[in-house]
């Protein structure tokens, strides 16, 4: 029986990156080497990370205004690491609170600089995106989370303020087009839509560094990263490569645009089921809605059991919604094909009919 795999992270990869990555790990390009017995010195991860570098640039459509690193760990790692970087202890940085993980950003940053959580949905339980809020024209950036796992919102609108965006992409990184000449950094662990868990993406303006005057630790200071080409230290070998084979199929798909049109035509199909039929409800602000993770619940949560099991037997997986929410959460990234969304909107549709 085929799995579709709903999971919010680690998630769905094309198909063709994991028999590539399988391929890489018994024997990589014909050496009579694994991958990860190889050096990173060598000329054949070399080219990898070149790769890499390369396809992140094109897929982002980056100017040489920017610099790129790949980072060991996640994405948690960059909330105090982008504070420690960009601001000095009387800096101001603005950041809006759409969910756990921008929370998190927001606590690391507080032990840097002067943080001013400028809007939040808390109080709605993150169900929508905030809109109304100033952002002061002295502070050093604006950091937004664009896509919230949990709750199924997702920043569908840019703001147009005076100072750089700072910007965790964690889980919708090269699912849309962005206007790029907004953001000052941008940053997302690999595991969610770009690759496997284990390594962390920055991507940002060169003249946002260096103008702290703390001494920063070599290893959380991103220029190290930046000026050894990602290899100031043994960095993570895999992920980085499953990542580039991520990127080439990105590519090949026909870049992040293509991408786009196909996540909006899966998360249509998927929205306008909840939406017309009448046992499941969504959770969010529709103009807030993410096409990353779609959350919706029933109208009468007794049927939850009923209607999980069904999946089941159908091969869906990782559907259960977060406590947080409850109910069910469909992450449709940007590996999960069309035909598994209409295999869950097909049983939604029986489901209905079997109680009607």
């Amino acid at each position: 029986m085929k799995i579709h795999n709903f999971s919010a992270g680690p998630s769905i990869l094309p198909q063709e990156v994991f028999e590539e990555a399988a391929r890489a790990v018994l024997d990589f390009n014909g050496s009579g080497l694994s991958l990860l017995e190889m050096s990173h010195r060598t000329k054949p991860f070399e080219d990898v990370m070149d790769e890499a570098h390369a396809l992140v640039k094109e897929l982002f459509g980056l100017s040489d205004d920017f610099s790129i690193a790949f980072v060991t760990g996640g994405a948690s790692t960059q909330f105090f690491q982008i504070p420690m970087n960009l601001l000095n202890d009387g800096d101001k940085a603005v950041y809006i609170d759409t969910g756990v993980w921008a929370n998190k950003a927001i606590k690391e940053a507080k032990n840097f600089g002067q943080t001013i959580v400028a809007a939040s949905s808390k109080e709605s339980n993150y169900n929508y995106i905030p809109k109304d809020y100033i952002v002061d024209k002295d502070a050093k950036y604006l950091h937004l989370t664009s896509n919230n796992t949990i709750y199924g919102t997702q920043q569908n609108w840019w703001p147009d303020v005076e100072v750089p965006i700072v910007c965790d992409m964690s889980s919708d990184i090269f699912s849309r087009e962005i206007p790029i000449d907004k953001f000052g950094l941008i940053y997302a662990g690999a595991q969610k839509n770009m690759g496997s868990a284990g390594v962390t993406l920055v991507a940002v303006r060169k003249d946002m560094l260096g103008h702290v005057s703390r001494t920063l630790p070599a290893m959380l200071d991103y220029r190290t990263h930046i000026d050894n080409g990602s290899m100031y230290n043994t960095p993570p070998v895999f992920p980085i490569y499953v990542s580039m084979l991520v990127m080439r199929w990105i590519k090949k798909m026909g870049g992040v645009k293509a991408m786009e049109t196909i996540n909006d035509a899966k998360a249509k199909i998927l929205y306008d089921e909840i939406d017309r039929n009448p046992l499941f409800k969504g959770t969010t602000a529709v103009e807030d809605r993410s096409k990353m993770n779609v959350c919706f619940v029933m109208e009468d949560n007794s049927m939850d059991d009923a209607f999980m099991a069904l999946t089941k037997q159908h091969g869906i997986s990782g559907i259960k919604g977060h406590r947080s929410v409850g109910g069910f959460r469909a992450s449709i990234y940007n590996a999960m094909p069309q035909s598994s969304v209409q295999v869950l909107v097909d049983l939604m549709k029986e489901f209905e009919g079997s109680r009607g």
